[in-house]
């Protein structure tokens, strides 16, 4: 039996670094323990008040839904709203079913045909079944990134260009100030002509409704950005400015090492508030306009009026706030990450 006990622990061996790293966690352990109830503060801070907010408000939800009676039925409470949610999940399943089944069915034809005959030419219908829920917010986040993409490509420079001069700041701002204001309602029906008229081709890489949204998003969304940019470049420490203009530093080097760096938390906020306001006019346009994304399932779902129908409208009024909360954080940790502060408060 001993000879046994000992051959098991043959092979078992500890060396330095293993020394070192039982150490750690041991020091590791031991402060959790002196610390265990700053630990739990901490937690309660961070994720505890958050969770008992949210909690609070489920409830007053659950016992106010039900006295609410409305065209379509009573309000639905939580419970209805996740069942629902669950529902919309399984369809997308479904559909991604029939999907696999489509192509399957398509490849044993194709199969068989050239099977009989190898010159025959065989083809590959794409599936046409009807867009999902998840299907339709995927749509939604693609379109209002890429706007929101051009929004920041055009901003970005003219809101440095108006920081930096006078003179462009006095000539742009009249336009800025006009266009700042003017509604996605009231732009959706110009780009949808304008790009009726020009985007004409027999195999476009891009629908004309993704183009249409991804545009209105782009005119709505970049003013915040120009506005922010220019505070932000224009209130520049001076003593940097002179040390730059000592230095003789060339322009793009100036932009790059000075301006840039100093104004990356005005910026950012622009972009933030841009985002956000990106991704409310998108849910507009595809209201209005009927185009593919979450506005459109909303808006069919409104029409449909069955029972379930408002219940389905709020499932997508949370995905919609949690994907802006999410873009927004998404935002934040870039800004953190090219911030040249990493000790400034974030929020």
């Amino acid at each position: 039996m001993n000879t046994r006990v000992a051959s098991m622990f043959n092979g078992f061996k500890l060396n330095k670094s293993d020394f070192n790293a039982l150490s750690k966690l041991t020091s590791l352990m031991t402060h959790i323990k002196h610390n265990w109830d700053d630990y739990i503060r901490s937690t309660m801070r961070v994720a505890g008040v958050p969770i008992a907010a949210f909690l609070v408000f489920l409830g007053f939800w659950a016992a106010s839904a039900s006295q609410i009676e409305t065209s379509l039925g009573v309000v639905p409470g939580p419970s209805a709203v996740w069942k629902q949610f669950t529902v919309l999940i399984s369809e997308h399943n479904e559909e991604r079913e029939k999907e696999v089944g489509f192509y399957q069915r398509q490849e044993k034809r194709n199969a068989k045909k050239l099977a009989k005959n190898p010159d025959a030419k065989v083809k590959i219908r794409q599936y046409t079944g009807k867009p999902t829920f998840i299907d339709q917010v995927f749509t939604s986040i693609g379109t209002v990134l890429i706007g929101f993409a051009f929004a920041s490509i055009i901003a970005i420079p003219v809101g440095i260009l108006c920081g930096l001069s006078t003179t462009m700041y006095r000539a742009l701002n009249p336009l800025i100030q006009i266009f700042k204001p003017v509604s996605p309602l009231a732009w959706l029906p110009i780009v949808t002509m304008i790009v009726s008229a020009l985007y004409v081709s027999d195999d476009p890489m891009f629908a004309k409704s993704f183009v249409t949204s991804a545009i209105t998003v782009t005119l709505c969304c970049m003013w915040p950005t120009i506005i922010n940019t220019t505070v932000g470049v224009a209130s520049i420490d001076k003593d940097l400015v002179n040390v730059s203009r000592v230095l003789r530093l060339h322009w793009a080097t100036h932009i790059f090492k000075i301006v840039l760096p100093s104004s990356v938390p005005m910026m950012f906020a622009g972009l933030r508030v841009s985002l956000g306001i990106g991704w409310m006019v998108l849910i507009a346009a595809e209201m209005l306009a009927q185009n593919p994304g979450l506005g459109k399932f909303v808006w069919d779902e409104f029409q449909n009026g069955s029972s379930n129908s408002l219940a389905r409208i709020m499932v997508a009024v949370f995905v919609i706030g949690l994907v802006g909360f999410a873009l927004d954080r998404i935002m934040l940790l870039i800004q953190r990450s090219v911030s040249w502060d990493k000790t400034a408060d974030i929020r």
